[in-house]
This record gives C-alpha cells, structure tokens and sequence, in this order.
C-alpha cells in the first residue's frame, strides 16, 4: 500500500539527501498528482465555495465519464489528499487538511532557520 501523504517528512528536498524510503514516497505521492485530471480536480474541489464538491459535479468540468473521475478521485482518496463523505447515494470529496502544503513543503527550496 502506497505512503499517504499525511505520512511524509516535512523537510525540503533540496535542503539535503533524501533517504531512499523518504524519496520513493515523495516520488509516489508526486506520481499521483502528475496525472493533469487529477490536478483538475484538486482545482475543482478547492475552488468550491464549500471547499467540497459531489462525484456528480465533476464530471461535466472535466468532460470525462463518471466511471473516469470516480477511478482519479479513488487514486487521490487513498493517497491521502481527499477526504470523503456519503451522503444518501452521492458521495462528496473535499481536499485533506495539509495534503497539499506537505508537498508545498517538500519541494520549497527556502532556507530553514
């Protein structure tokens, strides 16, 4: 099973070495939102005015079938960048507390103090 991404070290990489478990979950995290529906949907979900957004909602923004989006959204659940909620027959998905700022993180070459 892949690393979550709630489970990556925090520190940037171009700060130092990585190890080679550290680099293969960041690769692994990174492949995962190399995908650009994938990236569209995280812009999708982000932008909502309630930061959620139902399956049925994304389809038609990204012209792609419903069984499509469920498989990105899926992807993006279970590496730790969505949380998701059902409600009656539809499920809503929002974006995971520091999902993204752990990335953010991890590539930001700034110094550290």
């Amino acid at each position: 099973m892949p690393t979550l991404v709630s489970e990556l070290c925090c520190s940037p990489v171009l700060s130092g070495p990585l190890t080679p478990e550290a680099a293969d979950d960041l690769a692994a995290a990174l492949k995962v939102v190399a995908d650009p529906a994938r990236l569209r949907l995280l812009g999708l979900i982000r932008s909502q005015t309630d930061g959620e957004a139902c399956t049925c909602d994304l389809t038609e923004p990204l012209g792609l079938t419903q069984p499509t989006v469920s498989h990105h959204l899926k992807v993006l659940f279970e590496a730790g960048f969505l949380e998701r909620e059902r409600r009656g027959r539809q499920t809503y998905y929002r974006i995971a507390p520091n999902s993204l700022s752990v990335l953010c993180q991890a590539l930001d070459p700034s110094p550290r103090g």
